[in-house]
């Protein structure tokens, strides 16, 4: 199994949110609206999942997310 893969954004959704790719404002939209949706619905599960079965992973994550903030 490859080590590559996407954490929540695909290179793709980075440039189009970011505005290097040509595309419409309405898939601009689209595009942000999905990635909204993707951290409403499932993040919270993965993360759950992962303090359940996980405990290396969970505080990897929550360190990535939480680090920011306590600066």
């Amino acid at each position: 199994m490859s080590e590559e893969g996407r954490a929540l954004l695909t290179d793709r959704e980075k440039e189009i949110i970011s505005g290097e790719a040509d595309v419409s404002d309405n898939y601009r939209y689209k595009t942000e609206s999905i990635v909204r949706n993707r951290i409403r619905k499932h993040l919270r599960e993965d993360i759950e999942f992962l303090e359940e079965h996980f405990d290396e992973a969970h505080e990897l994550a929550t360190e990535a997310v939480c680090e920011k903030r306590d600066r």
